[in-house]
């Protein structure tokens, strides 16, 4: 089965046709949400506003999204992860969300990723939300326990969800006792992170040899010495002959005062295939651009990066970013292939200081994408890890049922077109006045 745009009969908050994201996709056995605030159309000011309270902004955004994934033919008990993006500004009254996330699931508790933001496009947003569904709610691995666990922001537990994805919380530099680990060390605070995922794998059954991703979200301050995470993931990745993909982001505060990084690790239950058209850049990397497992093709975060010469690309236009973004990941697609249409997600993040001109991605996704277009989320961080990018997007495909594995998931360096631009390491309105997820 395709992929399919979830079209809710009645959904109050705004006119959802028209943009280059939809609601939510889904297909016999899943649905997915794009990242929704609490954001809705004001007729008498002719656009979108968003105000109230955490719990208040809280309870809408949830309302959306699971009239969405209702909408699909899932309920709360079906819910396998659930992310929110909580803005700096909103982090001191997170607790009121996750009081409003009880409300919605009551026993049934899906895996929390929790992504500390700068902000979101909506400058009043305190929260966005996005879903993940399958038949049943998949697959409880781990359960949460009564108090967080070591290396998590919060009790969580750990998911299998569609096609074998298992989900695990955010993994923090922060101990059972609620202290922080290796002060002001960020190489050892990413060693733990990454070895307290380990943790919660190996309960699970599974181990790091496992991960399909890792994305990561650093301070500004350690960017100057995060190539010393080169080692600590080397050291700990890839021992099944296969790195995860990988993607990095710099907030400007995480979820506590001394954390230098929080990592969102997810893994898979199928053997894992690296997918990449040609980037002998890789080579030397702890990452890979694409990795298939199963049906899904996950891929690292993307932005303006000439691929022979490792040159950033179009300093100061975030338009033609996007453009050498959306093409990167296009190719990796073809080379895969698969298509726009197989998109299943889209996670784009703008650097704070592009944000006026975010729009201008808007034109590309059109061209570039195509319907049922992804599920999408927009949010804002303080830079990336290349001062001179804007745009940093992380992608999700999905193969058609019964699509073989790829023939030649690595291939001698490509001369086609898009083979020079791309890889790092975000819908869109089709008249370009919106964002990912509108930050909706």
């Amino acid at each position: 089965m395709t992929l399919q745009a979830i079209k809710p009969a009645d959904f109050p908050w705004f006119p959802y046709e028209g943009f280059t994201f939809c609601l939510g996709l889904s297909e016999d056995g899943g649905a997915w949400s794009s990242g929704h605030t609490a954001a809705a159309h004001d007729a008498a000011v002719g656009k979108m506003t968003v105000g109230g309270t955490m719990a208040e902004q809280a309870r809408i955004a949830y309302t959306k999204v699971m009239t969405i994934i209702e909408a699909a033919g899932y309920g709360p008990g079906d819910v396998v992860h659930v992310t929110e993006n909580v803005t700096i500004a909103g982090l001191a009254d997170y607790e009121a969300a996750a009081a409003v996330r009880k409300e919605v699931f009551g026993e049934h508790e899906p895996t929390v990723t929790t992504v500390v933001v700068e902000r979101l496009v909506r400058s009043a947003a305190l929260l966005e939300v996005e879903m993940h569904a399958v038949r049943g709610g998949g697959s409880e691995l781990l359960a949460a326990s009564e108090r967080r666990e070591a290396g998590t922001w919060a009790p969580s537990p750990v998911r299998e969800g569609h096609d074998g994805t298992v989900h695990l919380p955010t993994m923090v530099p922060i101990d059972a006792a609620g202290d922080i680990v290796r002060p002001g060390d960020l190489a050892g605070q990413y060693a733990y992170c990454l070895d307290q995922a380990d943790v919660l794998l190996r309960r699970a059954g599974l181990s790091l040899d496992d991960a399909v991703t890792t994305y990561d979200y650093s301070t500004p301050e350690t960017r100057e010495v995060y190539r010393k995470t080169h080692r600590v993931r080397k050291e700990r990745l890839g021992g099944a002959g296969v790195y995860p993909g990988a993607g990095g982001i710099l907030m400007s505060r995480l979820h506590h005062p001394e954390a230098l990084v929080a990592i969102d690790v997810t893994a898979s239950r199928h053997p894992l295939e690296p997918v990449n058209p040609g980037w002998s850049r890789y080579d030397t990397l702890t990452y890979a651009p694409g990795v298939r497992a199963g049906r899904t093709l996950f891929m690292s975060g993307f932005a303006a990066l000439d691929m022979e010469t490792q040159k950033a690309l179009h300093p100061g236009d975030i338009g033609a970013q996007a453009e050498a973004t959306y093409g990167a990941v296009l190719h990796l697609l073809e080379h895969a292939g698969l298509g726009p249409a197989d998109l299943l997600s889209t996670i784009e993040f703008c650097v704070e200081s592009a944000l006026r001109d975010y729009r201008a991605v808007a034109p590309v996704r059109e061209r570039l994408l195509s319907p049922p277009w992804p599920a999408s989320t927009g949010a804002i961080c303080k830079g990336l890890l290349r001062p001179e990018f804007l745009l940093e997007v992380f992608p999700t495909a999905l193969y058609p049922e019964g699509a073989p594995t790829t023939a030649h998931s690595t291939t001698a360096h490509s001369t086609t077109a898009h083979s020079t631009t791309g890889h790092s390491t975000t819908g869109h309105s089709t008249t370009g006045h919106s964002t990912a997820g509108e930050g909706s």
